[in-house]
């Protein structure tokens, strides 16, 4: 082996030594668990599994149970690790605001629901709390979060009215209901096929 691969083989050495490893995964608030998908992914990096979620549910104790939240994690050569929590993810808020479980099967094509441009603010002033988005302006974050909404099939709107938007949102609970039948019809002819 050359000297020249010989140092770069111990500069390597060193920079696994620094840093250990990076976790991006979301975890539901208050039920974190060491079965699978977080324990595999935490056993990868050699972290204490039973620690780190220990970790996570006391710290996320004070939010309602189940609600994603973004978790980082970098892992340091000792095995430690230090974790921060962002806010839920854009895509949780929106659809909280439209009051709907699932986004649009073709945005663009179809509305799944509503929010306001005051939802909009809103949920801009919460995301500006997270560390990766606190260097944004409040109309760049504004921007993005439409866009979101655009790409899900959520329609921005000036202003709702509650009874125009309660007929919508009935309409909207026929629709999905027949999509999840037609789904379903497709699961089952793609399984009499396979069988």
């Amino acid at each position: 082996m050359s000297k020249a691969g010989a140092k770069l083989k111990a500069v390597k050495k060193v920079v696994d030594k620094i840093q250990h490893g990076h976790l991006r995964t979301n975890i539901a608030a208050g039920l974190a668990a060491a079965g699978p998908p977080l324990g595999p992914m935490l056993g990868q990096r050699g972290i204490n599994i039973a620690a780190f979620c220990k970790d996570f549910n006391e710290r996320t104790k004070d939010i309602k149970e189940g609600i994603p939240l973004p978790c980082r994690a970098v892992v340091n050569p000792d095995r430690s690790y230090d974790i921060s929590i962002n806010k839920p993810p854009v895509i949780f808020f929106l659809k909280q605001a439209a009051g709907i479980q699932r986004a649009a099967m073709n945005p663009g094509n179809e509305v799944a629901g509503k929010v306001t441009l005051r939802h909009i603010y809103e949920i801009a002033a919460i995301k500006k709390e997270d560390p990766s988005l606190e260097i944004k302006s409040m109309e760049e974050l504004c921007n993005m979060i439409i866009g979101v909404a655009n790409s899900c099939g959520i329609k921005v709107v000036k202003d709702l009215d509650a009874n125009e938007y309660g007929e919508f949102l009935a309409e909207r609970k026929l629709i999905v209901e027949q999509q999840k039948k037609e789904l379903q019809e497709k699961k089952e002819a793609k399984m009499l096929r396979t069988g």
